[in-house]
């Protein structure tokens, strides 16, 4: 069965969370909806796999959370970024720079 376009390559999520969560703090569907958005509908994101990011994020100490009150007036887990979790994302960042530069120079030869 063919995948989907909208597949991440792996290691990605990690990423694009810890940089959606640079801008504000966010709740896990405000989370896969800003990814969504900021990709222009290039990438969805699974609910499972952006829950088990975030659970395991959560233990790296890159993020954390805690309740609050969305704008529907419901509660929920809101996720914040870490300073560690600020200096993972320049890690994060620098190695898909160096990945996505050795596709280029692949791709580029012909």
């Amino acid at each position: 069965m063919p995948r989907p376009d909208s597949d991440m390559i792996r290691g990605t999520l990690d990423m694009l969370i810890l940089k959606v969560l640079s801008l504000e703090p966010m709740h896990g569907w405000g989370i896969s909806e800003r990814i969504q958005q900021m990709s222009r509908d290039a990438l969805q994101v699974n609910q499972g796999s952006l829950y088990s990011s975030l659970h395991r994020m959560t233990r790296e100490g890159w993020i954390r959370s805690d309740w609050r009150v969305t704008e529907n007036n419901r509660r929920a887990r809101y996720y914040l970024l870490t300073r560690a979790g600020e200096a993972r994302m320049g890690v994060e960042h620098r190695q898909w720079a160096r990945l996505s530069g050795a596709v280029d120079d692949i791709m580029g030869l012909t």
